[in-house]
């Protein structure tokens, strides 16, 4: 698997743009959606001046973003752990699939040279 590569639905591999854009509009979300919660959490103390409702909605977007970076960072770091712990599952398996495989064509070969051999002993 290549790092930094994803397979788009159809198959084929997704763009560093797409994957950028993708990111930014995601980012954009979030930073809106955090925007939204402190006005409406200004909205909900009336005593605030403007210039305070401003300072605590700045504040309260970036302490937001701040935590969404942090849990997306989390969430990046254990993909990467997990996508290599499957990748070492996987090529182990496929060592050990290779070994069985390895294995039972040298038995079909040992039968197959034995029971040429037997025929030849037979034949005589």
């Amino acid at each position: 698997m290549r790092r930094g590569r994803h397979q788009a639905p159809g198959g084929e591999p997704r763009s560093v743009l797409a994957d950028e854009t993708e990111g930014y509009l995601l980012a954009h979300a979030h930073r809106d959606q955090a925007q939204r919660e402190a006005l409406e959490l200004c909205a909900r103390m009336p005593w605030l001046t403007t210039t305070e409702a401003e300072e605590v909605t700045g504040h309260y977007v970036r302490r937001r973003l701040d935590v969404t970076r942090q849990l997306m960072l989390g969430t990046v770091r254990r993909a990467d752990e997990l996508r290599q712990e499957y990748e070492s599952r996987y090529a182990d398996l496929r060592r050990a699939l290779l070994r069985r495989h390895a294995a039972g064509a040298c038995a079909v070969l040992a039968c197959a040279a034995g029971a040429g051999s037997l025929v030849g002993v037979l034949t005589r």
